[in-house]
């Protein structure tokens, strides 16, 4: 039961930012006034409850009342942020230390390589070919050159199997959206070819070389491709050389229009594999067509294909094939995920093989590399990696450098070598070549980076949620951190999707512990650190319990004397947004400052813009389900801020083009949260131009970003922060 009714806004509601943080002697001369903010009267009606939206017109980004008041909101950042003496030191220093050579992780195609390089602080990553492992990279695309701000990025690249052609897409200013191109690998020049209105998709090719499959909506309504609802994804064939006008509608299900699709070519050539997903929810179905048996181009409906997996009960994640033995990664029966073979010719339950049964890790992905299947494990939150031959007999264990993630391990079944990337937290990403043959790693690209790692280090400490579940924490900081109570500390979390968090290497965090801070990640549920159990322990009706879990973190950090209220902040993007945004509406007495990203703030609409219907398998639906709606309108952060109450110094960030999670969740809320403030703290909103969801932001912005945000904490949680050099840092 869903009804609205809206009515004209009512004269304007003016909220004012009072009072100068002391500390580190910054203060601006006069507190700022937020800027307006009319507060409508529109009301929706959820099975019978009234909930007010005050602040609905800021939906529409583009009227000059919503224009006037993302300036302004801009410039009351600004000119906060300016008062921060430190804000240029900090730049400089994150330039310094982001000013480093760095390598992708190479795939390897046609006897040639193919991996991205960045010289240091270039805005985007170019990629580079190599036509063999030890000839000079010769550089294939260069997005610095397609855009001179740096704001379009590539989103994607498929070699055809022969090493000759290169499909690649496109994003602008962060969009979802993509523009696929082709280039010839031996040239380096663009073919004609050109497919527009591609989301969420990659490309595979035939093993011919003739096209490839690839994933695409409808071209949207003029004026909502950022803002309008996506349904109904289809698979489409491409014949190179040909206008996309005649690529060939190979499957699609009007009957299904949130269904999305991936569909790729298995490496012998022989079958056409199609996922179908619902939304975000880990459980697929999976449908094949055996090209032999009805070869492209034969006429039919672009609905027909094999059912394989349809009964939509547990995630399947094709590995490879042995002929008509298809190996899929699964979490049926096995919640921290084990690896199954099904013969297509005899699909039945009853003939299916368990190749590598469930371990006490979480299953992370598998590679079938070299003749051998190469299993990516997680243990509390950090990668192992496990070599299993064809019938799930134990080989090795991949010898790793250390606590930290591994990713990589792609190729073809054939392949003789491969590659992975392994960092941490104070560990830029080293890449390795791995033979799988003997199980020797040897380094192909090692970083050098302007700081001593020695100086620091990481702990992973368990602490205990509310209702007793125990859950892991990496806490990274200078060696010889003494338990004052008052170390400036930043605790980051996600807590969603089944996506976990590993240790990564960031110079933005790095910067943050050279300053003084500590950095804490929270690995709570709802994550993908222990398989699906602890993803569906923080989701629907039971997402509370994430909010829980980040808020015992909290809790165990001050405990423990690494930090105290006033010194405690909070950040998370996207999921983690929503995270941050829950965490300061329930317990804002607890943190001293918070940095919700791109966050997912009104749980009430969220369905209705973009992708968001999507994330209904995580969040639940507020117009379909009285239950649901009860769990999301009792924690939504832009529904539960209460007037009156004391928030902390807040800084939200989002960006103008952000088609993932519509910009207006962070609008809404900033501006709800301004006019709710019952006591000085800033809360502040950066609107980043040009910008999406975050990939494929420039470094430059990137660097400017992170850059405020420390400046912001410095101010906030009211420390002077110790600012290196790079040649202090490389001279100890």
């Amino acid at each position: 039961m869903f009804t609205r009714r809206c009515r004209v806004p009512r004269a304007s509601h003016l909220a004012v930012l009072c009072g100068a943080l002391s500390g580190a002697a910054i203060a601006l001369a006069e507190p700022p006034a937020y800027p307006e903010a009319p507060i409508g009267d529109t009301v929706d009606t959820y099975h019978g409850v009234s909930v007010a939206d005050p602040y609905r017109w800021l939906e529409d980004a583009d009227t000059p009342g919503s224009r006037a008041w993302i300036n302004a909101e801009n410039a009351l950042t600004r000119s906060y942020l300016s008062g921060v003496p430190q804000l240029e030191a900090i730049k400089q220093r994150l330039t310094e230390l982001w000013n480093f050579e760095r390598w992708g992780t190479p795939s390897k195609d046609g006897g040639r390589y193919f991996v991205t390089r960045n010289s240091g602080v270039q805005n985007q990553s170019p990629l580079y070919v190599l036509d063999s492992l030890g000839a000079e990279p010769r550089l294939l695309l260069d997005p610095n050159t397609w855009k001179a701000n740096g704001t379009m990025s590539l989103a994607g690249f498929a070699v055809s199997d022969d090493g000759k052609r290169l499909a690649y897409g496109i994003a602008e200013s962060g969009s979802d959206w993509n523009v696929w191109k082709v280039c010839d690998v031996e040239t380096g020049k663009d073919l004609p070819d050109q497919l527009d209105w591609v989301k969420f998709s990659g490309a595979s090719w035939m093993k011919d070389g003739s096209g490839f499959f690839y994933s695409r909506y409808d071209a949207p309504e003029e004026g909502a491709a950022l803002k309008g609802v996506n349904y109904f994804q289809k698979v489409y064939f491409h014949a190179l050389g040909t206008d996309q006008a005649a690529d060939t509608l190979f499957y699609h299900r009007p009957d299904q229009k949130e269904w999305g699709f991936g569909a790729g070519v298995t490496d012998d050539g022989r079958y056409v594999v199609i996922t179908a997903s619902h939304g975000t929810d880990p459980k697929n179905r999976v449908f094949y067509r055996d090209l032999k048996a009805k070869p492209l181009g034969q006429a039919d409906e672009p609905g027909a294909a094999m059912p394989l997996l349809t009964d939509f009960d547990a995630s399947y994640d094709f590995i490879d094939n042995d002929g008509p033995v298809f190996w899929f990664k699964t979490d049926l029966d096995a919640p921290r995920g084990r690896v199954i073979g099904i013969n297509v010719n005899h699909p039945e339950r009853v003939n299916w093989q368990e190749i590598i049964p469930q371990q006490a890790e979480t299953l992370q992905g598998v590679s079938t590399v070299g003749g051998l299947f190469h299993a990516s494990y997680l243990k509390d939150a950090r990668t192992q990696v496990r070599v299993f031959d064809l019938k799930g007999k134990h080989i090795r264990d991949v010898s790793l450098p250390g606590i930290g993630t591994a990713s990589g391990f792609g190729g073809k079944r054939s392949d003789t070598e491969t590659f992975y990337t392994f960092s941490g937290y104070t560990t830029p990403g080293t890449v390795y070549r791995y033979d799988p043959a003997t199980g020797k790693s040897e380094v192909f690209r090692k970083p050098s980076v302007k700081f001593n790692p020695d100086d620091y280090e990481t702990a992973q400490v368990f602490y205990t949620s509310k209702d007793g579940t125990r859950v892991p924490m990496f806490i990274t900081a200078k060696k010889g951190l003494k338990k004052t109570g008052s170390n400036p500390t930043l605790l980051y979390g996600y807590g969603g999707f089944n996506i976990p968090l590993t240790p990564s290497f960031s110079p933005a965090t790095l910067v943050w512990l050279e300053m003084g801070g500590v950095f804490a990640v929270a690995n709570i549920r709802g994550g993908g650190e222990y398989g699906e159990e602890w993803h569906q322990a923080g989701t629907r009706t039971r997402k509370q319990n994430v909010f829980d879990d980040f808020i015992s973190a909290a809790e165990y950090l001050i405990k423990e004397k690494y930090t105290s209220t006033p010194r405690l902040a909070i950040h998370g993007g996207s999921n983690g947004g929503l995270l941050v945004g829950a965490c300061i509406t329930q317990r804002p007495d607890l943190f001293g400052a918070a940095i919700p990203a791109v966050g997912v703030l009104d749980m009430l609409r969220f369905p209705k813009f973009t992708i968001g219907w999507a994330w209904c398998s995580d969040y639940g639906n507020a117009e379909t389900d009285e239950a649901e709606f009860k769990a999301l309108y009792a924690y939504s952060p832009y529904h539960n801020i209460k007037k009156g109450t004391c928030y902390p110094a807040t800084l939200i960030t989002t960006g103008d083009h952000d088609d993932r999670v519509f910009p207006a969740h962070s609008f809404k809320f900033a501006a709800a949260l301004q006019a709710a403030q019952g006591c000085d703290n800033p809360l502040l909103i950066r609107i980043e131009t040009e910008a999406g969801h975050g990939a494929g932001k420039p470094t430059s912005k990137i660097i400017e970003e992170r850059a405020d945000m420390w400046a912001f904490l410095v101010r906030a949680l009211k420390f002077t922060p110790t600012i290196e050099s790079s040649e202090a840092a490389a001279g100890k």
